[in-house]
């Protein structure tokens, strides 16, 4: 297993970091089994673990905390507040009321006084980022979280929050979270430069593209669309789509070339996010032991710059196939009133 330094914070982490989102309600809901796969993990070298507060509801969590029992020391644990939990007004957001709030409740279901990493999981524009801010600088002094980072931002809001905490005498983001893959290389262009301007670490997610580069889903042969992935966002797979027949055509390509390595197309497409240059870690959220024992197998593969030329070739980079699910969208694209005038506007003009 190889280690890099997490941005500026002098903690090192394994190149691959263990995602959770599978286990719980909404993947895996043995928790003895995945116990088992978390200590499997660990017991291969992986020493970096990310969760959320919303995946399952906090299940997640729980099922970390169980995990890491007489393990804690040797783990770098990562989790993340912004997405609601429950019924109720300000119960979601990055308001300093929540994040003081949720980051107890996180503690609990974690079983742990401490986090290593929070994470703001998507960017909030009803808060202004100076109170997000100093909420996490203050988490910081207290020693609730040893550092933070954003997850999904934007370039442009990673560079106003530095800008944010260079002014204000605030702690800043160490780390950011974009979904990074063979099909969606888009951040490439904005977001990883920046993060290498500002010496902060990145952890990649989704790089098998919502099951994409899994091998599950291949030209010319019948797709299973009655469970997982396709059921929550059936228009990804839909096999009549051009953007999805596009999709199907790179991967065959992308399959050769793994079959010319010797790996499978799960191993190339980690390897390939780890390559880069501005990225730590590469976050795998297994679901069975099977899905994480295949993706250890691919752990040591590096590739050289004769196959990153190939896969250039293929997919160029800078270039999103998709747009990942999950990943945040501007409310001015979202919000189609900001996007147009008022009638008198309209008429003054």
């Amino acid at each position: 297993m190889r280690y890099r330094t997490l941005g500026g914070t002098g903690i090192e982490v394994s190149v691959h970091c263990l995602g959770t989102m599978m286990f719980g309600a909404v993947g895996n809901r043995d928790h003895d089994d995945c116990v088992r796969i978390i200590h499997s993990a660990l017991d291969q070298g992986i020493n970096f673990l990310d969760t959320a507060d919303m995946y399952s509801a906090g299940e997640s969590e729980q099922i970390v905390g169980k995990a890491l029992q007489g393990r804690r020391d040797d783990v770098v644990l990562a989790t993340k507040v912004h997405f609601g939990m429950g019924e109720g007004r300000n119960r979601s957001g990055n308001s300093r009321r929540w994040i003081i709030k949720e980051v107890e409740e996180s503690l609990k279901r974690l079983q742990t006084d401490w986090i290593d990493l929070y994470q703001i999981h998507r960017p909030d524009h009803s808060t202004d980022i100076e109170e997000t801010l100093s909420a996490l600088s203050d988490l910081v002094h207290q020693g609730k979280i040893r550092a933070f980072g954003c997850s999904t931002f934007p370039a442009e809001e990673i560079v106003e929050a530095h800008h944010v905490a260079e002014r204000r005498g605030l702690l800043r983001f160490w780390t950011e979270q974009p979904p990074y893959s063979l099909l969606a290389r888009r951040v490439e262009a904005d977001v990883l430069p920046v993060c290498q301007r500002y010496g902060m670490g990145v952890l990649t997610w989704s790089p098998l593209a919502s099951g994409f580069l899994s091998g599950k889903y291949r030209k010319g042969q019948p797709m299973d669309l009655s469970s997982g992935r396709p059921t929550i966002t059936p228009h990804r797979f839909d096999p009549s789509l051009p953007e999805n027949v596009a999709k199907l055509d790179v991967v065959e390509q992308l399959v050769e070339l793994a079959d010319e390595l010797g790996c499978t197309l799960p191993q190339l497409a980690v390897a390939f996010t780890v390559a880069h240059p501005a990225v730590t870690s590469v976050i795998t959220g297994p679901r069975t032991m099977e899905h994480l024992d295949g993706l250890m197998k691919g752990a040591s593969l590096v590739l050289d710059d004769a196959v990153l030329d190939r896969i250039d070739e293929i997919v160029p980079p800078g270039t999103n196939m998709y747009h990942p699910d999950g990943a945040w969208s501007p409310p001015s694209l979202t919000d189609s009133l900001r996007r147009r005038r008022l009638p008198a506007d309209r008429a003054a003009s």
